[in-house]
Order: structure tokens, then sequence, then C-alpha cells
């Protein structure tokens, strides 16, 4: 049954409902898969293949017995360990919570056990979702299944904060995952590894049992190697939870019933202020190509000005930070996770050390950065006016639906970079997501798809952003690509 790892969402799904091959042998062929890769590609924190085997042996017995079947029923994926497991430990990828194991399950990965979906295990990330490549784990670096064509055998970022899951997926550890996006994290690393994601309209899924990042950004949301597979799998994942104040109480639409390529009647808006100095050439040629593929799928171009785009980035990294701080104020060595206590140390100092020890680099940078913009003196100054930025960008987007339906531009300035190429330049790295924080901020569904490959053999993703609540709209552009781009590669199988 090897070659059942080759497929995806769908087709397993409706390969245990015909009785092509048991849900079993799925699960035992992508349980091979992660335990080998895995000193590799440290794609898992921890893998769980009896949590596989379990649901498998569950959707099998339901099947035998003529029961209905989930529409996910069947499917083993690998879980961001950045959601709570119930009985399986949950870290964020940070020292901080290592050993940590919850006893509850967050709404999110149960709705995906009551579709029918098993749990490859937990699946590595930038410590707190704070990072864009992956290399502030605790648990170290992902590594990319990609390499160049070139002869360089560099090893390559995943993209961040879910490299693990976007790793996992293209390299077929697992058919699909979920991720995270607060400011990206789902868009630029399925971009830069050649797979598809889409971060759906804020609320739309539940953030209950999701280690918080920056609450009203953060967002769930799949990823798997095609537009269809995401559909399915985002149809498991949202619905309104009472549990999260923020949750959109909507009914869940029937987003792969209703997926549609045909974009005639459709306007696709190309924001001007996306082409940016120092956009790598080809990533512009990608999305020269895009515009192409929308005019043949039956859509109208037209121009569109996002003119507040510059100021995304610099309000994103006020917002975020900010929030970040206050959310991660809990983490300290009094009632779970680390606690370091020093001979002799008072409250004060139990709190210097754990959080000393607990936290990384980047987490630390960010959490200071917090609490600057956040103090007395600053708050205005920083916070209130990043604020009203983000007011202004989300105005921006509702003028400029008022002349086209979708959004497409690229989702990222750059294709993969080498582990340890930015690390040094905090600026640099954050530069990654100056195509999908505006989304973020205005609480949009945005989705990327591969789009091609680039001179050295990279992917390329392209970004479609959608009005609230229009995750359809977004799916639907997507597969119209998807169908045109022809993308099928895959990296060469190195670990």
């Amino acid at each position: 049954m090897s070659d059942v790892t080759d497929l995806g969402v769908k087709a397993i799904r409706d390969g245990v409902a015909a009785g092509t091959f048991t849900a079993r042998e799925v699960a035992e062929a992508f349980n091979a898969n992660v335990a080998a890769a895995q000193d590799a590609l440290n794609a898992f924190i921890v893998a769980t293949p009896d949590k596989a085997l379990e649901a498998a042996d569950a959707v099998d017995a339901a099947r035998a017995k003529g029961e209905t079947l989930g529409i996910m029923a069947g499917v083993p994926i690998g879980m961001k360990d950045l959601f709570a497991t119930e009985g399986v430990q949950t870290t964020a990828a940070s020292h901080m919570l290592e050993g940590f194991i919850p006893q509850y399950e967050s709404t999110v990965s149960a709705n995906l056990w009551r579709a029918g979906a098993g749990m490859l295990g937990k699946l590595n990330l930038d410590q707190f979702a704070m990072g864009s490549s992956n290399e502030t784990s605790h648990f170290g670096n992902v590594v990319s299944p990609w390499r160049r064509n070139d002869g360089g055998n560099a090893p390559l970022a995943p993209g961040g904060s879910s490299g693990g899951s976007s790793a996992a997926v293209a390299a077929r550890l697992c058919p699909a995952a979920t991720g995270t996006d607060t400011g990206g994290s789902i868009r630029q690393p399925a971009a830069f590894t050649g797979i598809s994601g889409i971060k759906p309209t804020y609320g739309r899924c539940s953030r209950w049992g999701v280690v918080a990042f920056a609450s009203s950004l953060d967002q769930a949301g799949p990823m798997a190697r095609d537009v269809t597979d995401c559909a399915i799998m985002l149809e498991a994942m949202a619905g309104f939870d009472p549990k999260d104040a923020t949750s959109l109480d909507l009914p869940v639409p029937q987003w792969e019933a209703s997926l549609d390529p045909d974009m005639r009647g459709k306007r696709i808006g190309i924001p001007r202020e996306y082409r940016m100095d120092g956009t790598d050439s080809e990533i512009l040629k990608s999305w020269d190509d895009g515009i192409a593929w929308m005019r043949d799928a039956g859509a109208e171009i037209v121009e569109v000005s996002l003119p507040h785009t510059k100021y995304a980035l610099p309000a994103y990294y006020i917002v975020a930070p900010a929030e970040a701080s206050s959310n991660l104020a809990r983490y300290d060595g009094v009632r779970y996770g680390l606690r370091d206590l020093p001979t002799g140390a008072g409250l004060q100092d139990m709190y210097a050390a754990t959080r000393a020890a607990g936290f990384g680099d980047e987490v630390k940078r960010r959490i200071l950065i917090g609490a600057y913009v956040l103090s007395a003196g600053f708050y205005d100054a920083y916070y209130n006016q990043a604020q009203r930025v983000r007011t202004l960008i989300a105005a921006d987007f509702a003028a400029a639906f008022e002349v086209c339906d979708l959004i497409l531009a690229p989702t990222t300035p750059t294709a993969s970079f080498a582990l340890g190429e930015k690390m040094d330049d905090p600026l640099a790295m954050y530069l990654n997501d100056v195509f999908a924080v505006p989304a973020s901020l205005a609480g949009l569904p945005a989705m990327s798809v591969p789009a091609g490959l680039n001179g050295q053999g990279l992917p390329l993703g392209l970004q479609l952003i959608g009005r609230a609540f229009d995750e359809q709209g977004v799916l639907n552009a997507g597969l119209a690509i998807e169908q045109r781009a022809g993308f099928t590669a895959r990296p060469e199988r190195w670990w």
C-alpha cells in the first residue's frame, strides 16, 4: 500500500468509503512515512501512530456496520502543536510548555476527529507561532523537503510558523495538516513548499484550545495538496463555538460541493501597491501568469488601489506583539508549564528565571516590543496609531471590493531561502509577510495556491483574497488557477 501516501484527502476518503483500501492500511502507510522522515525533516514534535490506528479502526468498523461516515473518514492528518490535544503533549514548540499534557481538546481538533480524521502526530512550528522560517522552535529547525536544482544542498526553510505542517504535507508524511495564520503563517509556508492553504474569515474556526499569539488575528485553517482537499478539511474544521467569543454564529457552507472554477462574471482586482521594489522578478512573472489564467477562466481584470498597504507591516508588528505580550503573561511558572525556581528565590525571581529559560529569543523580542508599545507614554503614539492604520487597511479592502470580487497577488516576495540566511536580521525575516499581513489585519479569507517553479526549481505561490465570509469565492478562484497552472511538481526524495 505504499502508493496510498500519494493520495490526497478526497481520494483517501472516497477510497476508504468504496472499500478500495481500509483506513488502517492508510494509517499504517503514513505512520511509516512519518517515522522514516523524522530525523531528516524534523516535521513532528511527537508522533502518535497509535492514535492514527485507533481512529482508522473506528472508521473501518463504522463502514462495516453500514454507518454514515464523516467527511474526513479514514484520513490521517498532522496537527500543528498549537492545538490542545487531550492526553497528548502540546508545547507550542516552546520549552515553556514542554511536557504539558492538556486534559481537554481544542474545538478544531475535536471537530476533525468527529468528521473521521485521525492524528499522525503533533507538528513542529515556530515557537508560539512567532517566525517565518521554522527556526525558532525549541525542538529544532524543520527542514523543507525541497532542494535547489543548482547543485547546492543547503537545507531550506519550509516557511513559518506552520513549517512542520507544510513540510509534512509536501513530503507525503500526511495528506493534510492544520495550520494557524496570524500574519501569513498558513499561506507563506504553503507557497514555500508547493501546497495549498487557506486562512478563512476571522472567526470562522474556533480559537478555543489554540495557544494564543495575537488573539484579534489568530485563525486556524487547513493545509493540503490541492484546493479541493482544503475545502473538505475547512468544512470539517469550521463552525460556531460558544466557548469562543469571536466565533461566527453562521452555518458552515458546503464548500466542497459548491466548488466551481468558472470565473465568468467575476472581476479580479490587481492591487497596484503590491508591485513593490525588491520583489523577485520570477514572483512578478508568476503573478502575470496568474492574471492570464484568470482571464482564461473568464474573469475581468481590474486594477485596484490599497493605498495603506505600505503601513500594514509596521502596524502588524505593533498590534501582534502587543497582544502577544498580554497573552504570554500567563506563563509565569505558577500554574502549569516550566518552573525555574533558583535556591532562595522569591516570587519575582521565579517569574524572571522561568521566562528567561522558557522563552526563546524571538518570543522575548516580541514580548519586549509589545510591552514597550503598550507602556504609558507610548500607548497612544504606537498601539492606538497602529489600530487606526488597521481600520484604514480594512477600509481599503472594502473600497476595492466595490469594484472587484476577489484580489489576486503574490503570496511571498521570494521563494524559500536557506536556513540561517535571515535569522540575524529580524527585519528581513519580517518582510516575508509583506503580502500576507494586510488580509490578516482586515480579517479576510485568503488562500495560497502553487503557481509553478522558479529557476532554481523551488515553488512559488499565488494569493487570492476575498470578501469576509466568501471562502467559496476564494476556493473557486484557487481551483481555476490550480487547473491552469497544472502544478504537479513534488520534492525529490532525499530523506
